[in-house]
């Protein structure tokens, strides 16, 4: 009677014990914030599992309303179902402490903005850094979601220099689908081919920005704010008809004004001052209407005033 051969099941794929993980599988973001929230949703919705963090519970529920709105949109819109957002939702987990981040092969820093100085603080940003290098491999990425700072600053201190790089999602934009992606100093090109490929994954282009404060989105936008500023200040047109050739006549999706709401004045009077200390330009000089705006607190969307006037949907109130 001839010998009965037995073999292992593991070998048909049935076990996990020698399954490899395919990159950027499972992510982290630090801060689920408007910008934050942007990350984890997009990255869920191309089916990778999302680690987030909060340092409260009151924040982690606030984050996750925030992405089921993003959600619902779509559903409103026809461009997903009820149990695909389910589905969604299910690969999304928030936290409250680095330990969580442990597996992630890819983590963005997205933290927010401070609310009355629309600024996000280097120190901060750099022990986020340190944090997550305590718990994650030398072979995980560590990224900033940057756009005047200096990514080479924030990996300063880091014992493995080579994986950290700065990316730039264009959040406040609807569907914009291009990341500035920058690298520091010491950035490896294996870290900037994997971001790359992280890019394509979430069907984002992608452009390689050399470290500048305002990279190249901010820098022309802004410029063209205060120009827009200047305009109106000036009597040449209204707000509306400024906004008007832009969308029209340059095939702008929103106009400048109704950007610079939704961004938050309170963040570009920020921006175009790190810029003006950086370059030195007069052009970079924060408009005088921006700076009424921002000690008037008229923000923008998030305070249902700016330059235009908004319900609590973000809807232009005529």
């Amino acid at each position: 009677m001839a010998e009965e051969i037995i073999e292992a099941i593991e070998r048909y794929g049935l076990s996990k014990r020698n399954r490899k993980r395919s990159l950027f599988s499972r992510i982290g973001v630090v801060g689920c914030g408007k910008e934050g929230s942007v990350i984890a949703t997009i990255a869920a919705l191309k089916g990778m599992e999302v680690v987030f963090l909060e340092p409260t519970q009151e924040k982690i529920d606030n984050a996750y309303l925030r992405i089921e709105s993003k959600l619902d949109k779509k559903i409103a819109n026809w461009g997903l179902t009820e149990n695909e957002k389910k589905a969604i939702m299910g690969r999304i987990q928030g936290i409250s402490e680095y330990e969580g981040f442990i597996g992630c092969d890819f983590v963005i820093e997205a933290i927010r903005y401070d609310d009355n100085t629309g600024e996000r603080h280097i120190p901060q940003r750099k022990e986020v850094f340190r944090q997550l290098e305590e718990v994650l491999s030398e072979k995980a990425i560590i990224a900033s979601n940057v756009s005047t700072v200096v990514v080479t600053e924030l990996a300063a201190e880091m014992k493995y220099q080579d994986r950290c790089i700065g990316l730039h999602f264009l959040s406040n934009i609807p569907d914009s689908q291009i990341i500035e992606i920058v690298r520091g100093l010491n950035t490896s090109d294996e870290t900037y081919e994997k971001v790359c490929l992280f890019a394509k994954l979430i069907k984002h282009d992608y452009v390689l920005v050399m470290e500048s404060a305002g990279l190249i989105s901010l820098r022309m936008f802004l410029i063209q704010l205060n120009e827009a500023c200047a305009i109106l200040m000036e009597g040449i047109a209204t707000k509306e008809d400024i906004d008007k050739v832009l969308t029209i006549g340059f095939g702008h999706r929103l106009g400048v004004f109704r950007t610079a709401d939704i961004i938050g004045i309170e963040k570009i009077v920020k921006l175009l001052e790190n810029l003006f200390d950086e370059y030195g330009y007069m052009k970079y000089k924060p408009s005088p209407i921006l700076m009424q705006l921002s000690r008037a607190k008229h923000f923008g969307v998030s305070k249902n005033k700016g330059f235009y006037i908004y319900d609590d949907m973000g809807n232009i109130i005529k």
